[in-house]
């Protein structure tokens, strides 16, 4: 019988506590698999919040200022565009598509954005994905509003719903725009981003609602309040707080972005989406640390539960470490045994949490992506990952080695009357 039918035997007739060390590390290495999954998805998912956008641009701070409260609608923009500028620089003859973008209301802790229909036609995220509708259309009239699908999941709205929004951060009564109520006309698809977290109406109606609010406060009698949302006439905008831009050919960004960031009519920032992501993710590079902290402290974990679970049935095992040095086993044969032992185990174990993570991850997939905006993906490991296994697999196979020297030492003392 060759050692490793004989490992599987020994194995088999310790079951239960063999199964036992089994299921944690299977946990152990779907956790594991599970949290390095989170951690590349993670930033490959933020470094793709944006697609199919070649400049964002604001006015003149650092490029993450303008892609926090651009894209993150986090913070406040220094300064507003002239909407005089957005118009001369998305005629540009390179401009393939222009989207200009206002922010500094809110509708119940939620911020609101004023864009155009070309916000729902060309913004992209992810892979090249465009935005769709869960649930109705987009603007025709000047008071409509498009929910991003968290907005309207934790606040139970559905089209034709009446929503009031707030004139900045604030939502109480001083500030609400109660006189002019929007109608829910579209629901997004989930995205994973901060558009799902956004309140999305037309320019028209931002600046419909902000007559007679030049002061931050509202002036009585001013504006068009009460008037037919069908009768209202669309207003062009003064001022907006950034705008995305894609080009014709991606060749000219850079020769754009200087002609922008030179711009003589007010000084503006002209960013590349792509190289601002990665300078925001590396300023928060402390959370991917400790993901692969996790990481590590799980795989010891891991080792170290079946290296107690050998060492604890060592002592059980010397009567048959005897048995087999009496039919001629030799004590190396023994150190191999049970170095195959731990091996098969990671090696199961390995096999078992890769299939408990796929499981996982296709069962819950779909509803952790809805919720969260993320989830581990269920396709087949990556090269990354294999190395993992199979770093999992010799950590098993290098732990198995000091309770196969403690067996060897014993197998060179003990006989056939030992623990009896």
């Amino acid at each position: 019988m060759n050692l490793g039918t004989l490992a599987l035997k020994s194995l088999w007739s310790r079951r239960i506590g063999v199964a036992l060390t089994l299921a944690g590390i299977t946990l152990s290495v779907a956790l594991i698999l599970g949290v390095d999954r989170i951690r590349v998805e993670a930033r490959e998912h933020f470094l793709r919040t944006v697609s199919g956008t070649d400049l964002i641009v604001g006015a003149r701070t650092s490029p993450v200022q303008v892609l926090l409260y651009s894209v993150f609608r986090m913070g406040d923009p220094t300064g507003n565009i002239n909407w005089k500028t957005f118009q001369q620089i998305s005629s540009h003859p390179k401009v393939r598509f222009a989207i200009p973008v206002s922010l500094g209301d809110s509708h119940r802790g939620y911020r609101v954005l004023g864009t155009t229909d070309a916000y729902f036609q060309h913004l992209g995220y992810g892979d090249g994905q465009k935005l769709r509708f869960q649930s109705g259309r987009g603007f025709e009239g000047v008071l409509d509003t498009v929910l991003g699908s968290e907005v309207a999941a934790i606040l139970g709205y559905q089209v034709e719903d009446k929503i009031i929004i707030a004139h900045g951060t604030r939502d109480d009564g001083l500030a609400r725009h109660d006189d002019m109520p929007f109608t829910v006309t579209g629901v997004l698809a989930p995205t994973g981003t901060p558009v799902d977290r956004t309140v999305h109406v037309s320019l028209a109606g931002i600046e419909a609602i902000h007559v007679g609010w030049e002061t931050g406060v509202h002036r009585p009698g001013a504006g068009v309040a009460n008037v037919d949302p069908e009768g209202l006439a669309p207003r062009e905008p003064k001022t907006i707080t950034a705008f995305f831009l894609g080009l014709n050919n991606r060749m000219d960004v850079f020769l754009l972005q200087r002609a922008i960031n030179a711009f003589p009519g007010e000084p503006l920032t002209a960013i590349l989406p792509g190289v601002a992501l990665q300078s925001l993710w590396d300023m928060f590079g402390t959370a991917e640390a400790g993901l692969v902290v996790v990481t590590v402290l799980t795989l010891i974990t891991g080792v170290l539960g079946m290296l107690a679970g050998i060492l604890a049935t060592l002592n059980e095992r010397r009567r048959e470490i005897a048995v087999f040095r009496a039919v001629g086993a030799r004590p190396r044969d023994i150190f191999v045994l049970l170095v195959a032992e731990s091996t098969l185990l990671a090696f199961t174990g390995a096999l078992f949490g890769l299939l408990l993570l796929t499981l996982v991850a296709a069962g819950l997939g779909e509803f952790a992506m809805a919720r969260y905006g993320l989830a581990p993906s269920a396709g087949l490991p990556s090269v990354r990952e294999w190395g993992l296994l199979g770093g999992i697999v010799l950590a098993g196979s290098v732990a198995g080695l000091i309770p196969a020297w403690r067996a060897y030492r014993q197998s060179l003392h003990d006989g056939l009357s030992t623990g009896s």
